[in-house]
């Protein structure tokens, strides 16, 4: 992780070392594990946590006020220039611990939060997605690749699914537990349907939809690999990941003319309770919204290719 040990005092096993830091570290994970945090978000939330212990040191945890945490992260921002999304999931996770596991009211601190960065997302156009996907001749590779592309989904949705979650008599896909702990529904395209049933009758899925080594979930990694050599190969040369995919999936409909409210709920994006009534996607609608996925077959051959 980039700054991993921006602050850390050379001290070593500090938390060993203090029974109350012990206890601290001890009772955050145990309650990030009761409120089933994704194991990433509990290695990251441990991870700051700690590296907070290790600042304070050898404060008792009792003494640690609001001012200690403010004066904390305003040095990994002027000392250590670290980067807006590290510093928010410092913060994160110092106020799980106050909120979640000593359960302390919030309105006894107040952070500033970093202004997040109005970056743009990295978007292919359909003529570049036709071509990463056209290059892809592995058929299960070409197949995650099309299922990100063609359902709007997170990388880690996609290594998530599993054969029942491909809804063919209704033309849509589960993806369940996705990002917030939600499930949803997004779009099954026909052309992407019949790409994954010629997969499934060459490779035979047991559990999960796309298998890696021993029938175990494919590796995030190696779908990066796999979309990397694939955009290498077509020639597209701009810095594209597979998230560019999701990205790309969400602007192709806009440019569609496809209702916003309806690409936030396919990709699960939070909304304001203003909006919720109009982001709901019925049945009906899913009918009648017409995955970009359909499109590419118009821009590729690789539809036709067995």
């Amino acid at each position: 992780m980039k700054n991993s040990n921006v602050i850390a005092k050379p001290v070593v096993n500090l938390i060993i070392a203090k029974p109350d830091y012990q206890l601290a570290m001890d009772l955050m994970l145990q309650k990030l594990t009761l409120k089933k945090y994704s194991p990433n978000t509990i290695k990251t939330y441990m991870h700051m946590f700690k590296q907070f212990l290790e600042y304070i040191h050898p404060m008792p945890l009792h003494q640690v006020t609001t001012a200690h945490i403010t004066h904390y992260h305003k040095e990994l921002v002027t000392k250590h220039n670290v980067s807006s999304s590290y510093q928010n999931q410092s913060i994160n996770a110092i106020k799980f611990y106050i909120e979640k596991v000593l359960e302390l009211p919030k309105v006894t601190y107040d952070f500033c939060r970093p202004r997040k960065s109005k970056t743009l997302p990295k978007v292919l156009s359909m003529e570049e997605v036709a071509k990463i996907l056209d290059t892809t001749n592995n058929i299960k590779h070409k197949a995650i690749l099309s299922t990100i592309y063609g359902c709007g989904l997170r990388i880690s949705e996609c290594i998530n699914l599993r054969i029942e979650d491909i809804d063919s008599s209704n033309m849509r896909v589960w993806v369940r537990n996705g990002k917030g702990k939600k499930d949803r529904i997004t779009l099954l395209s026909p052309s992407l349907l019949e790409q994954l049933r010629a997969y499934y009758k060459l490779y035979r899925p047991k559990e999960w939809l796309f298998e890696g080594a021993n029938r175990k979930q494919y590796s995030v990694s190696s779908i990066r690999q796999v979309f990397n050599r694939s955009k290498k190969k077509s020639g597209v040369h701009i810095p594209a990941t597979v998230h560019s995919l999701r990205h790309s999936f969400a602007t192709h409909l806009l440019d569609s003319g496809t209702n916003l409210r309806y690409i936030q709920k396919l990709l699960g994006h939070n909304s304001s309770k203003t909006t919720e009534i109009y982001t709901h996607v019925t049945q009906n609608n899913l009918i009648n919204i017409e995955s970009p996925f359909e499109k590419i077959q118009n821009l590729s051959t690789f539809t036709n290719k067995k």
